[in-house]
C-alpha cells in the first residue's frame, strides 16, 4: 500500500468509525427507506459486491486472464481496498443512524469487521513486519558493537592489569552502557511487536469468515426490502 493510499484509507476508516456512534446525536428512522437512502444503500451494496472481483481473479486463472486485459492484480487490490472502505461509508450513511433492526445491526457489525480486518492485513501487518525486520537489524548491529566493545575492554584490562571503570571506557567511540540499554530496549520492543503480530496473524480467517457472514446478511437485508417494499415508491 502506498503512502497516499494508506492515508486516504486511514482517513475514511477513521471517519467511518466516528460515524457509527453518531446515533447519539442524530437519528433519522425514515431515511433508509427514502429515495436518497435507497440510492446510498444501492451504491453501498454495489461496492460491496464489487469486492468479490479481486478474490475471484486471484483464485480463478480463467477469470484472471480475462480481467488482466482491463486491469492488473495490483490495481484490482487497490480497488478492493477503496471499494471496501467507501462502500462501508455509504452504508453507514444509508442507515440514517437508526440501529433498531437486529439484522441491520448485525450487518453493520460484520461490515465493519470486514473493513477493519482487511485494513489490518493490507497495511498493519506488512508495516509491522517491516518495522520488526528493521529493529532486528539494529539489534544485530548493537550486539556486534557490544561484542567488539566488550572484547576491547577485556584486552585492555588484561594488558593494563586494572583498566579504567566501565563507565569511563569507550571502545570505538561507543559507550558500553549505552549499548546495553539500547539492546535491552530493542529486545523488549521486538518481543512486544512479535506478540502483537502473532495475535493478528489469523486476520485472513477472520476477514473471510466475516465477509461470508456479511454477504449472507446483505442478501437477507435486500430480500427484506424487496418483500416489504421500498417506502419511497409509494
Amino acid at each position: 500500500m502506498s503512502e497516499n493510499e494508506r492515508l486516504t484509507v486511514g482517513a475514511v476508516l477513521t471517519t467511518l468509525l466516528f460515524l457509527v456512534p453518531a446515533f447519539v446525536l442524530h437519528s433519522s428512522p425514515r431515511f433508509a427507506g427514502s429515495l436518497s437512502g435507497f440510492v446510498l444503500g444501492a451504491a453501498a451494496a454495489a461496492l460491496m459486491l464489487s469486492l468479490l472481483v479481486y478474490p475471484v481473479a486471484k483464485y480463478s486463472m480463467s477469470f484472471r486472464s480475462l480481467i488482466a486485459r482491463l486491469a492488473s492484480m495490483r490495481a484490482l487490490l487497490a480497488f478492493h481496498v477503496y471499494a471496501g472502505v467507501f462502500g462501508a461509508f455509504l452504508a453507514i450513511l444509508h442507515t440514517g443512524h437508526k440501529y433498531q433492526s437486529p439484522l441491520g445491526v448485525a450487518l453493520v457489525v460484520s461490515m465493519l469487521l470486514v473493513v477493519v480486518t482487511g485494513f489490518v492485513g493490507r497495511y498493519y501487518l506488512p508495516q509491522t513486519s517491516i518495522e520488526l525486520r528493521e529493529e532486528q537489524s539494529r539489534l544485530a548491529t548493537l550486539r556486534t558493537a557490544y561484542d567488539q566493545t566488550a572484547s576491547a575492554l577485556a584486552d585492555r584490562q588484561s594488558s593494563d592489569g586494572e583498566g579504567p571503570p566501565l563507565r569511563d571506557s569507550i571502545a570505538q567511540g561507543v559507550p558500553i552502557l549505552r549499548l546495553v540499554e539500547g539492546i535491552a530496549d530493542l529486545e523488549y520492543a521486538i518481543g512486544s511487536r512479535e506478540v502483537v503480530k502473532r495475535m493478528f496473524m489469523p486476520w485472513i480467517v477472520a476477514h473471510v469468515t466475516t465477509a461470508i457472514l456479511m454477504y449472507l446478511l446483505l442478501a437477507l437485508h435486500v430480500a427484506g426490502e424487496i418483500y416489504y417494499g421500498l417506502r419511497w415508491i409509494s
